[in-house]
């Protein structure tokens, strides 16, 4: 409710402008937006970034407060939601790369946390090996599942998955078959007992 007098002479020349309530910019006709076009870069196999903004339509001007990455479609692709100010409130952008095969993660922590936060899971496939942590990152406004997501490319099975819990504690699986989501519980035993499948590929 408060409202603030301008402090000096606004210049209009200058593009410059006074809201007396800020909460008022937008229904004063007013943006903040520098219009700063936003970028889409591809990772070509750890050895270059192509930008590819113009080909995915991400390049739009507005303003962007914060941008998740998951999977929306349950198709086992990464896709963007881009929450901006300008152009659009909400910007979901579909992954639409050609299939490959994936495995999400999930975790039932019981000596550790609840949702294994911190834990790290390896997985090897073809004698290659990614490592991820379980930490649902947080930007302004928004969280991103907890959920962890390994892209297996052209493998349909990993050949050992690893996961190190927050108490201390290692599971190590064998020949875990892709293409489906998976909850893993610190609780039980390394066997097949231990993992609930809760979303295999349509």
């Amino acid at each position: 409710m408060c409202k603030i007098e301008a402090p000096g002479k606004v210049d209009s020349e200058l593009r410059e402008f006074w809201v007396e309530d800020p909460w008022q910019i937008m229904a004063m006709g007013h943006n903040l937006s520098a219009y700063e076009r936003k970028r889409a870069f591809l990772n070509a196999r750890g050895k270059a970034l192509l930008e590819i903004s113009h080909l995915t339509g991400a390049d739009n001007d507005g303003d962007g407060r914060s941008v998740v990455a998951a999977d929306f479609f349950n198709t086992g692709r990464i896709d963007l939601i881009v929450r901006q100010v300008g152009g659009g409130s909400l910007m979901l952008y579909e992954n639409r790369f050609p299939q490959k095969h994936f495995l999400k993660v999930s975790l039932r922590g019981h000596t550790s946390n609840p949702q294994g936060v911190g834990a790290r899971i390896e997985a090897v496939t073809r004698g290659l090996r990614q490592t991820r942590e379980m930490y649902p990152y947080n930007t302004y406004r928004s969280q991103a599942p907890n959920i962890v997501h390994l892209g297996l490319g052209e493998s349909d099975t990993v050949e050992r998955l690893t996961i190190r819990w927050p108490s201390g504690k290692v599971q190590e699986f064998s020949d875990v078959k892709a293409d489906r989501h998976i909850v893993v519980d610190e609780e039980k035993e390394v066997s097949a007992a231990a993992i609930e499948t809760v979303m295999p590929r349509n």
